[in-house]
Parts: C-alpha cells; structure tokens; sequence
C-alpha cells in the first residue's frame, strides 16, 4: 500500500511539472503574439528585406568641341516572378513556348528548350524570381517588353528589371589615361579626370527597399524607388579629339618605328595652360608591336630632361649676367673635363670658338657646360635659386591626380659633387616631367608668363553652365622681356640652322629644342631618350608641344630625328585647322613681303624667279654663283650665299647636300656619275655618304629626305 502511495506522488508531481511547463509554453506565445508582437514582426522584416543604394547615372566626359569622350549606358538585370497570382496556369502554358523562342532568338545564348525548361522549372518548384539575364541593353529591354507573358508587366506578368551603368569610352584608347577610371572594384587605382571631378560626375544616390526570396536573391518589393537618383553633372575638357587622334596615331608609328619603349606627348595652349592633346604609350609585354595607355608619363614620369633643359641653364646665366647671344666660347674639340669626368659634344664641332647662339642651334654640351661654370663655379646655389624662381623645382599643382614631384639637386644635398653644376645644366643629375619641361617652354613663348595647365573647361548640368575654369597664372615673368627675346631668338635658330633643320615648315615657322639624354645601360648597350619641346608659329606662339620617345632600338636616337617628325604631324594637323593662326587671304599686301619665306637651297636662277614672284627681297653673295644656300638675313629678306657643292663635285668629293631638294640633288649628283637612292620626300636631312669624303663615278649614295 505505501509503495502504491509513493509511486502515485511521484505520477502526480511529474503530471505537475509537465503542465507547468505547458502552461509556461503557453504563456510565452500569447507574450510574443501579442505583447512582443509588433518588435518580431520589425525584426522578421529586416531580415527579409533590406535598402540598396540605386546609383545615380553619373555625368558625361566631353571634349572641347562637343565629343562624347565618357558616358554612362544604362544596363539592365532582367528577372521574371514566375508564379504571381496573375500568371494563370492557362496563361504560362499557352505562352511559355514562345516566350522562350523570344529570348533564345535575342540572347542566342541557349536554346529555346533550355530556357523553356528552366521556366517550367522554376513554376513547378513555386520560384518567385528567376533572373532571365543580365546586362541587357536598354534597347534589347525594350524588346524584352514586348515578348509573351512579360508584356503584361510587374504586376500581370511579373516582369521586374533593375538598372546599372556601365562607363563606356566611344573613342575606346583615345586619352584612355587622362580620361581615367574610379577603382569601383577594389582592384587597381582611380586615376584621371574620372577621380579628379568624381565628386562632381558621381550625382546622388537613390534607395530601393528589396525583398530577401528563395535562393538568396533579392528582388524589388515596390515598382518604383523610395528616393530617386540625381544623375551627375557634365564636364567639358580642353581635349580635341580630332588633334589626339592624329597625336597618338603619330606617336604610335613613331614607337614602332623605333622599336621604342614607350612614349607621350603633350599639346597645350601657350596663353591659357588649356591642354589640346595628352598621349601616353606604352609596348605591350604580350605583343611588342602594340602599344597601349597602362601609364601617365607626361604627368606622373619624372626623367632625365637631356638637352631640352639647355634653355632654362642659359635663361638663368642671361637673367642673373645678361648673358649675350655674341659671346664666344672656346669649346676645342668637343670635350672638357670635371673632376677628370669627360663631358662630350655628339658631334664634332667644325670649329672650336663658337657664339652662345651656336651653342644651343648646335646643342653643344661643352659649351653650356663652359658658359654655367664660367659664371656659376664660385656660386652655385646661385643658379640652382633661379632655376627654382623660375618654377622648375616645384610641381605645378595640376588637376589630375598623380603628378611627380621635380627633383631638382640643390647644393644642399648630400650627393652633391664637383660635377653636379656642369651636369645639372645641360640636362643631367636632375628629374622632370615632360609636362614641366613643356610648361617652361611655354612660359617662354607667352612673353616670360607661366601658366598652370588644366584639362577641364566647363561643368554644365543638363545642357547649361553651372561653373567655369579660368587660365590660372603660376609665375607673372619667369624672366624678363628682354631675356624672353633671347630665348625665343635661339629656339628660332635651332630649326633654321641647327640640330632640327628637318623640321623647317613652309607655312609657318616652328621653334625648340632637341634632346638626347642617356637613360642607362642594357644589355650591356647604351639606351637613349629623345624629345623635341617647342612652339608654332614661332613669329606669334599659340601653341607648344613636347614629343618625349624612351629606349629606342634602332641606330636612330637623336631628337630631331625621332621625336621632332611626331611634333611636326600635330603641328601640321593644328595649324591646317586653326583658322586664327592663317593670315586673311583678302588682306592687302606690300610690294615687299611682311616676313621672308623659308628657302631651300638648289639653283639660284630658280630661287630669284620664285622670290622675285613673291616680292621678297633678295641679298645676293655672288651673281656668278650657279648654285646657292639659302639663308634669312633678317625678317625682311633672304640671302643668297655662294654654295661650292659643284666645285666639289667635280673635285670628286662628296658634297653636303642637307637642306636641298630632291629635284635638285638629282640633277647635280647624277651629272656627276653618282647613282642616287632617294627615300621620303621634301627635302634632304641625310646622306650615306658623309660629306667631304672623295668618290668614283657609279658610287650609289642614299639620300633620307623630309
């Protein structure tokens, strides 16, 4: 009996505990569906759904005549509720078949049967979204919008599609660099005008509340969004698409030409810093006879400026001593020592006392060096300060991200040595960007003013002006007026009569300089860099340009012979299509010509019967000369100098040909039993042969014209 009573207490005490324990159960429901019924509903929620960010269309990249150079296009992820209630099983099983024709017949990406399957699928799983494709075109959305089941809609035929943009570029690698990218993906660098003016091109976000489904995907709950997007503002750049097309078309041929590293240039207004032309390339690893925009060189390349930074040496000795154009320096055969470290002239000079104007026509390295230490030895920082007051040492603070600090050795540095002033000045122990060196050169043509170079004109918001960018000054008189006029005088003189005679224009004048600078050692072969920096026309400068070609392979090296045919084929192409640099063809002319034409040498009857055509005025050496070198006097004439090319000739020896024509050069070298091998046209910059080596008749010699 007692142990029937303890085994009914301990029943009865279970029994207790398990409706307790019900009872508590109970009590926690009604809790949560009532009391606490609002806060889980909240929090099922957002867990199911969430706000995305819709982006807004960002802003359009023009060039400065209107040329779409970057653009946002509108794509599309495509999706398809399957079992909304509207969708009838009378409705999806008349339709499907040619739903799914229509989107194999769009996409050609599958088979009819493969997407019929997969919409049968989804429909007889109870799918609420199936993603039919993605990145559609807005245009094929709109046929998509046509097609069975989903004509009838969000709603009816549960047709939902959600944009994106895709930043496009129709010109495809033209300034691909300086237009640049954002890193939207984590991988790589922002870089350009995109990351320089994100902040304007970008607009304002939307937001879109979407609905966490089967599968993981998300789709919109409303049709519309909570906030709509503001699309991003426009902005015009100075770029002309139409002079980078030829600029990169040239500086391409160029590289591969010469089997070239990689290359830039740069075209830019002289009077505004307005950059008309950016090119960057570079050979591609994976096939050598490409080229391709992976770096910035103009902007973000510090290099050896070589020769080109020769102006700038002698700018300084003219406005701290007022250097003269006359004076003589002895330069003996072409080298000099520091330190017992030679410095070498490339070519033998034909004499040893030369003028300072010679020098720089002739890009005589000795004779910088000799002038600079002449003035400099005993104070050098001296120099280095007007270097820096002139804006060399300091970057010029540019729009686009990315540009390279100048190195410029002060006598401060640690590395500082003996040699440092001789090599500083004509080119060496220092790093630039072709950019900096060209915006000197510019300063120079702009009467001494240094402007900063931009790239971007105008903001504009749906069609209309919101902001304007003005030229902005960085230096009032890098020198004086009349050290400007110097300057200008030996740049005219290095295309008349020295290192780029090659590049004489018939139209217009051009002035600069040539560089050559040693880059390094590789494979046991000394590389080279050359450049040709200078301005057009040169009597009233409106543009400047800088031609920079790295590592080229082949025998040629120099900078008049490889960078300065790239300077002028943008040249060309600016001037022929610049209506503001040609004179009226109304207007009415002197008697005598405002400015002597550039003349080429050959037959004098022939040049006086052209001169005298044109009324320009003649200084003629020897009216018994048949043949004569033409040359400018001053602006108003030409003069006619006894050439001795058929006196050699008959000698037997080779004369100097340079600067005539091939017409020319024909008649008087066959005459003379000589077979001639013309290549190019225009004028003769080289021959095989060099001049004053004796010959026999039936020598063959090559003449490499303009």
């Amino acid at each position: 009996m007692e142990e029937r009573k303890d085994i009914l207490w301990r029943v009865y005490l279970i029994y207790f505990l398990i409706c307790l324990f019900g009872v508590a159960i109970i009590s926690k429901v009604f809790i949560i569906q009532f009391s606490e019924g609002d806060k889980w509903r909240a929090q099922a929620e957002r867990f199911s759904s969430k706000v995305f960010e819709i982006e807004a269309v960002r802003g359009n990249i023009y060039d400065v005549n209107g040329s779409l150079l970057a653009t946002s296009l509108p794509y599309f992820e495509v999706g398809m509720d399957v079992n909304t209630e509207a969708i009838t099983k009378e409705i999806f099983n008349s339709n499907v078949d040619s739903l799914s024709i229509c989107l194999a017949d769009l996409f050609k990406d599958k088979s009819w049967k493969q997407y019929r399957k997969e919409l049968v699928k989804a429909r007889r799983n109870g799918d609420r979204w199936i993603v039919l494709q993605r990145n559609v075109s807005y245009t094929d959305l709109q046929k998509m919008k046509k097609f069975p089941i989903l004509r009838r809609g969000k709603n009816r035929g549960g047709f939902v599609y959600l944009q994106t943009n895709k930043r496009e570029r129709p010109f495809q690698f033209l300034a691909a660099r300086t237009i640049g990218k954002l890193n939207e993906n984590g991988t790589g660098k922002s870089y350009g005008l995109e990351a320089a003016f994100d902040s304007i091109l970008v607009g304002t976000t939307g937001e879109r509340t979407m609905q966490k489904i089967a599968g993981g995907v998300w789709r919109p709950i409303n049709s519309d969004n909570e906030i709509e997007p503001k699309d991003g503002s426009d902005i015009v750049t100075t770029i002309d698409i139409n002079v980078q097309d030829v600029a990169e078309n040239s500086l391409k041929n160029c590289l591969r030409k010469h089997g070239a590293g990689h290359g830039c240039l740069v075209l830019m207004e002289v009077k505004t810093g307005e950059v008309k032309a950016i090119a960057n390339l570079t050979r591609n690893n994976k096939d050598t006879s490409e080229y391709l925009e992976n770096f910035n060189y103009a902007v973000g390349g510090g290099t050896v400026p070589g020769s080109t930074f020769k102006l700038p040496s002698l700018v300084a000795a003219m406005e701290d001593y007022d250097l003269s154009l006359n004076e003589v320096v002895d330069i003996g055969e072409g080298i000099c020592y520091y330190s017992n470290v030679p410095v070498r002239d490339s070519h033998h000079p034909e004499k040893s006392k030369v003028t300072v104007q010679e020098i720089f026509e002739q890009s005589s390295n000795v004779g910088v060096t000799k002038i600079i230490t002449r003035y400099y030895s005993k104070d050098p920082k001296k120099f280095i300060d007007r270097l820096y007051k002139m804006g060399l040492g300091v970057p010029m603070n540019i729009s686009i991200p990315g540009e390279a600090k100048p190195y410029l050795k002060n006598v401060d540095d640690k590395s500082w040595s003996k040699i440092s002033l001789p090599w500083i000045s004509y080119g060496y122990e220092s790093r630039i960007t072709p950019l900096q060196i060209l915006n000197f050169y510019a300063a120079i043509a702009n009467d001494g003013k240094m402007m900063r170079p931009y790239f971007v004109k105008e903001v504009k918001k749906r069609g209309k002006t919101i902001k304007e960018y003005k030229p902005e000054i960085i230096n009032e008189a890098v020198c004086s007026k009349k050290t400007v006029d110097k300057a200008r005088k030996m740049m005219e003189g290095v295309v008349l009569n020295g290192t780029a005679k090659s590049l004489k224009a018939s139209n217009y004048q051009i002035a600069g300089k040539t560089g050559t600078a040693q880059i390094g050692m590789v494979n046991g072969k000394m590389t080279y860099q050359a450049s040709f920096v200078g301005y057009f026309p040169a009597e009233n400068p409106k543009y400047a340009c800088i031609v920079v070609i790295s590592a080229p392979s082949g025998d040629a090296y120099y900078g008049g012979a490889v960078a300065g045919p790239v300077f002028k084929d943008v040249a060309d192409k600016v001037y022929s299509t610049s209506l503001e640099i040609h004179k009226e063809i109304n207007a009415v002319q002197p008697k005598y010509a405002l400015k002597a034409p550039q003349v080429k040498q050959g037959n004098k009857e022939a040049l006086e019967t052209v001169l005298n055509g044109l009324h320009v005025r003649m200084n003629i050496q020897d009216e018994r000369a048949e043949w004569v070198t033409a040359s400018n006097s001053d602006s108003l004439s030409v003069r006619l100098s006894t050439r001795t090319t058929e006196e050699k000739l008959k000698a037997g020896i080779v004369p100097d040909m340079t600067g005539m024509t091939a017409q020319d050069a024909l008649y008087l070298l066959e005459n003379h039993g000589i077979r001639v091998k013309i290549i190019g046209n225009g004028a003769v910059t080289s021959q095989s042969i060099e001049a004053g080596k004796a010959f026999v008749k039936g020598t063959q010699i090559i003449l490499q014209l303009s």
